[in-house]
């Protein structure tokens, strides 16, 4: 190895629930830099949840991450001038950025009012293992099951 690794950015819990999870979760809804907007829609959408599931928002978002995360997914490899679709498990880090990743942009695509609706309706559809999301989630694996047959070009 030629270079030293870079090293991981730490993050500072969020102040509501001091949180790492709930943090790294707003730093991806968050736009233009807006960090307050963006906690102010999370924490709206926690008490949203509240409201309509009388369950703390904390738990149904960590549910729903939970549901959300895919175990293995697909990677291209190419071997011999044919590309192949290659089964890989996902590492824990990945897993966790995959399924935020698709909790936002499933929440942003739903038609709802404001954000912290649309947040707060994905969250309690993926932590009931319903919704786009966690649709997403089975179609990676669905993906990954179909091309088990090359997993041997794993290396």
């Amino acid at each position: 190895m030629r270079k030293k690794r870079a090293g991981k950015n730490r993050l500072k819990p969020d102040p509501k629930f001091n949180d790492i999870l709930v943090e790294r979760f707003i730093n991806s809804i968050m736009y233009d830099g807006k960090k307050s907007k963006a906690r102010y829609v999370v924490y709206k959408s926690f008490d949203l949840i509240e409201e309509r599931a009388k369950k703390p928002g904390i738990e149904v978002f960590k549910k729903a991450l939970s549901n959300t995360q895919p175990v293995i997914e697909v990677r291209s490899r190419r071997v011999g001038g044919a590309t192949y679709q290659v089964p890989t498990e996902v590492r824990p880090e990945r897993r966790t950025a995959l399924a935020m990743r698709w909790i936002k942009t499933y929440a942003r695509a739903r038609n709802e009012k404001s954000m912290s609706l649309k947040l707060a309706s994905e969250l309690l559809a993926a932590s009931n293992n319903e919704g786009s999301s966690v649709k997403k989630k089975e179609d990676v694996h669905k993906m990954a099951e179909a091309n088990k047959a090359f997993a041997h070009f794993k290396w």
